[in-house]
């Protein structure tokens, strides 16, 4: 059975991409993916070598064909979003991709094309297969594409026989950290004893709970405010999340992201490295891996 952990935050800026990068080194016969498209930075250390690129098509936006339009003038009074102008020129930014206008015009004289939002990819790196995306710059979507990307990562696990997914969540709440979420087998939570952090780290526990994903957290850089992080273990125990440890503050996860490596390639007897290694031994235990 293909299990697969989701490394998530609630907030930028938590590391948590440098935490799943480091269980990565450790893991065997898994697939990585990188659920964060609106801002993929897995990247940057896995330098992947893409097999497969492809691209990613959602949505619509409509644009008038002049040659049929009879400039009836249907299609602006139908329009909620004023996305014509007088001249019947649809604003590509302020159409919302509706399709009323398309579908309503007596001449059959507005296209209704599909918007290509980015690409996706298959790559390999050097602790093993890649599933990546990008989206393009200002486009929507990013729950499809996430969707998408674990998609091709839970086919990859089961076509290679590989028992385990570890995906890179993006930060937030939203659409795309929800669509990163259904189905897994479970999430990691890396949060950062702050005031922003504690706020954040308590939405993401309650999207988890409701998709009934079992929880566990870190906190990272957990010495720079010990009275938040004891508070955030406190919150995190009585919602019945597993705290499985505590990572200090490093400069040596910055000097590795810089080198293109994770800590523990750069320097596995560093105090950070020391506690991700206790962090994934008990992550191991908690979910069978």
């Amino acid at each position: 059975m293909v299990k697969e952990l989701v490394v998530i935050s609630g907030k930028g800026g938590t590391g948590k991409t440098s935490v799943m990068s480091a269980f990565a080194s450790m893991a065997r016969n898994m697939v990585l993916c990188d659920a964060d498209v609106d801002a993929a930075d897995l990247h940057l250390i896995m330098e992947p070598d893409i097999k497969e690129r492809h691209e990613f098509q959602s949505g619509s936006t409509a644009g008038i064909i002049s040659e049929k339009c009879t400039n009836c003038g249907l299609c602006r009074d139908l329009c909620r979003f004023d996305a014509i102008s007088e001249d019947y020129v649809v604003d590509p930014v302020a159409c919302e991709g509706c399709g009323v206008c398309h579908y309503f015009c007596p001449e059959e004289a507005v296209d209704f094309s599909l918007n290509t939002c980015g690409e996706w990819f298959l790559s390999e790196s050097r602790f093993g297969p890649v599933v990546h995306a990008r989206l393009g710059i200002a486009e929507e979507n990013s729950g499809k594409l996430v969707s998408l990307v674990r998609q091709e990562g839970r086919r990859l696990a089961e076509e290679r026989d590989l028992n385990l997914i570890l995906t890179d969540g993006p930060p937030g709440v939203g659409c795309p950290v929800i669509a990163s979420l259904g189905g897994a087998s479970s999430v990691l939570i890396v949060a950062e004893p702050s005031v922003s952090g504690m706020h954040d780290m308590e939405r993401v526990v309650q999207l988890a709970d409701f998709f009934n994903v079992p929880a566990m957290l870190c906190v990272n850089k957990f010495d720079l405010n010990s009275d938040k992080t004891r508070e955030i273990e406190t919150f995190a125990r009585d919602k019945k999340v597993a705290v499985v440890g505590r990572i200090p503050f490093d400069p040596t996860f910055t000097k590795a992201m810089v080198k293109g490596k994770t800590i523990l390639e750069y320097d596995s007897d560093s105090d950070a490295a020391g506690e991700v290694k206790k962090i994934w031994e008990k992550i191991g235990e908690k979910i069978g891996i």
